[in-house]
């Protein structure tokens, strides 16, 4: 099921200590990453003070683009839980200057109160 699931671009939780070498370099000094989440290879990493989503492209995965939103420049944003028969949770985050939100669809059984929780101490924090 992990691999159907990201096939279809649902979202696992990742352990943050398997992200140090992937984000070497990319941190802050006393910067701590607080969840993140796979998508087949691509990574959605929630920081203490960032967002930053890893998107690994080509064949080989040598070309990586790192998209940083700081928390300040998030406007509004969306969790929904699963149901019966929709099995996947949708995150959605409006950003500033942007009309469409980002959008990630994560699995069932992803701890969605955790990421609201990463984003509202983000946001409001």
């Amino acid at each position: 099921m992990g691999i159907l699931n990201g096939l279809l671009g649902h979202g696992s939780e990742v352990d943050a200590s398997k992200l140090a070498q992937r984000l070497d370099g990319v941190l802050i000094d006393g910067e701590t990453v607080d969840l993140a989440f796979r998508v087949i290879r691509d990574f959605f990493v929630f920081t203490s003070k960032r967002m930053i989503i890893v998107d690994i492209q080509g064949i080989r995965g040598s070309k990586v683009d790192y998209l940083s939103i700081p928390y300040r420049a998030v406007t509004r944003f969306s969790v929904e839980t699963s149901g019966t028969f929709d099995l996947d949770s949708e995150l959605k985050i409006w950003v500033s200057g942007d009309p469409k939100p980002i959008e990630k669809s994560l699995k069932k059984g992803t701890d969605v109160r955790g990421i609201h929780r990463a984003i509202a101490a983000g946001v409001l924090g």
